[in-house]
C-alpha cells in the first residue's frame, strides 16, 4: 500500500501526535513537517516559545497530548506559528528525526469515545441494504443520533484486527432463525472522522453550538469496525455492543481546526427548525477528500471516494446535542461522526452500503466480489484538503483483517 506523502504535512499543517524513537525512548509530543518529526520538548526547552504562562517544556514530555490540547486557543496558535518560523528560518537544531525512525503511539488519553451518525446519506443507505426503504430515524431531522463507545478498544492505525466472536441469526430467509455463535461473517469497516475535545465543559454548564469550536483540538481519521451480524441481533431492542466494541482504529495525527480553517464550506440547508440551542447560522463543515483504499490478495482497489462536506451534522452540532442534558466535556474525548457517505455507489462509507448488505457484490479491481472483508484484507483511509501536493494531510488510518482467535 502507499504511503502517506511528505507533501501532505507540509508547514500549514502542523499536526500534532506522539512519537518515540531509540534515541528518545519516552513516547512523547511532536509535530510533523515533510518527512521531519520535531519533538516539541526540545524547543520549549530552549526558549523558543517564549511566554506563554504555562511549562511547555513539560507538557510536551508527557505520553499523550490532554494537557496540550487543554491549553487556550491562543497559546496553541503561538506555538504554531513557532514552529513554522524555526521551520522557515531553519533553527530546529537537532530536535528533529526523520518519519522512518519514529514510533508513532495513540495520541490521546481518550476518556469517554461517542460515535454519532451524522450523515444524511448514511441513515437511507443503511435503511434500503437492512430494511429495502429509505428512510430516516424518527429525530433524525431534529438532532444527530448517537451511541457509547469503548475506550478500552480503540487502537493505533497499523493495529491488526481480529474477526471478532459473537451471536448472531445463520440465516434471516429460513423459517426457523437460529442464533449461532461463531466469528463473524459480516465484518465491515466504517469510514469516519473523529473530533477530539480540547477545553473541557464542567458538568451542567450545556453548550450552544455556535460557541462549540472553542473546545475542539482538531480532528482525526477513524474506522468504527463493525460486526454487522452480531450489531443486527443485539440492536433489538438497545443500540451497538459487541458488534462495535472490539476494534476501533485512529490515526496518528491530530490535524487542528487553526489548519483547516481555510477549508471550511457551508453546511447543508436544515431539513426542518431546530431547537434553539442548536441553531447555528454559521454551520460549516470542511473539504476533506477521503478515500478507501482495499488490498485483497496484493491486489489493491480504490472501492470509495467522498467528501466530508456531505455530512448533514456538524461537530458543533454533535457537542452541543452531547451537553444540553448537562453531561460535561473532558479533554481528549472523542466524537466521532459516524460514517461518510455520499449518494452515489462509490460514495457509500462502509460495506454495509456499498454491497447492499451483501446482497449486491461489489467488483474489485481484478474482477472478484466484494461482500463483506476476509481474512487478510487490509483497509486503508485516506484524508486530504486542498491539492494533493500542496494541501493538508490527515496521514493514514489502517488495519489488517486477521483470523478469529482461536476460542
Amino acid at each position: 500500500m502507499a504511503s502517506t506523502s511528505a507533501s501532505e504535512f507540509g508547514i500549514n499543517n502542523i499536526p500534532y501526535g506522539i512519537a518515540s524513537s531509540s534515541t528518545r525512548t519516552k513516547p512523547q509530543c511532536v509535530t510533523r513537517i515533510a518527512d521531519d518529526v520535531i519533538f516539541l520538548a526540545e524547543l520549549a526547552a530552549k526558549g523558543n516559545f517564549g511566554e506563554t504562562g504555562v511549562d511547555l517544556a513539560s507538557i510536551f514530555l508527557e505520553p499523550v497530548l490532554n494537557s496540550f490540547a487543554a491549553l487556550p486557543k491562543a497559546v496553541q496558535s503561538k506555538v504554531r506559528t513557532t514552529i513554522q518560523s524555526a521551520y522557515e528560518k531553519k533553527a530546529l537544531g537537532d530536535s528533529t528525526e526523520n518519519i522512518q525512525a519514529v514510533k508513532l503511539h495513540l495520541p490521546l488519553n481518550v476518556g469517554d469515545f461517542t460515535d454519532f451518525s451524522a450523515s444524511a446519506n448514511h441513515v437511507q443507505n443503511a435503511a434500503e441494504a437492512i430494511l429495502g426503504t429509505r428512510s430516516f430515524p424518527p429525530a433524525f431531522h431534529k438532532y444527530p443520533p448517537a451511541y457509547a463507545g469503548r475506550c478500552s478498544s480503540l487502537f493505533l492505525s497499523g493495529t491488526p484486527v481480529h474477526r471478532p466472536y459473537g451471536q448472531f441469526i445463520e440465516n434471516y430467509a429460513a423459517a426457523e432463525k437460529n442464533i449461532i455463535f461463531g466469528p463473524s461473517k459480516g465484518l465491515d469497516y466504517e469510514l469516519e472522522i473523529g473530533a477530539v475535545i480540547g477545553k473541557p465543559l464542567e458538568a451542567g454548564t450545556r453548550l450552544l453550538t455556535k460557541d462549540a469550536d472553542q473546545h475542539m483540538f482538531g480532528l482525526l481519521l477513524v474506522n468504527d469496525w463493525s460486526a454487522r451480524d452480531i450489531q443486527a441481533l443485539e440492536m433489538k431492542p438497545l443500540g451497538p455492543f459487541n458488534g462495535k466494541s472490539f476494534t476501533t482504529t485512529l490515526s496518528p495525527w491530530i490535524i487542528t481546526l487553526e489548519a483547516l480553517k481555510a477549508y471550511e464550506t457551508p453546511a447543508p440547508p436544515r431539513m426542518a427548525p431546530l431547537a434553539k440551542f442548536m441553531d447555528d447560522p454559521q454551520a460549516v463543515n470542511y473539504n476533506i477528500n477521503l478515500e478507501v483504499e482495499l488490498v485483497r490478495g496484493g491486489v489493491s482497489s480504490v472501492i470509495c471516494k467522498v467528501g466530508f462536506e456531505t455530512m448533514y451534522w456538524t461537530f458543533r452540532h454533535m457537542l452541543a446535542h452531547s451537553t444540553i442534558n448537562g453531561c460535561p466535556l473532558r479533554t481528549g474525548d472523542l466524537i466521532a461522526g459516524g460514517t461518510v457517505s455520499g449518494q452515489r455507489d462509490e460514495e457509500h462509507g462502509c460495506l454495509l452500503e456499498l454491497t447492499m448488505n451483501g446482497r449486491k457484490p461489489w467488483k474489485l479491481s481484478d474482477g472478484k466480489e466484494l461482500r463483506y472483508l476476509e481474512d487478510g484484507d487490509v483497509v486503508r483511509f485516506t484524508g486530504m484538503v486542498g491539492d494533493k501536493d500542496s494541501g493538508i494531510g490527515f496521514g493514514e488510518c489502517v488495519g489488517e483483517v486477521l483470523p478469529a482467535k482461536q476460542f
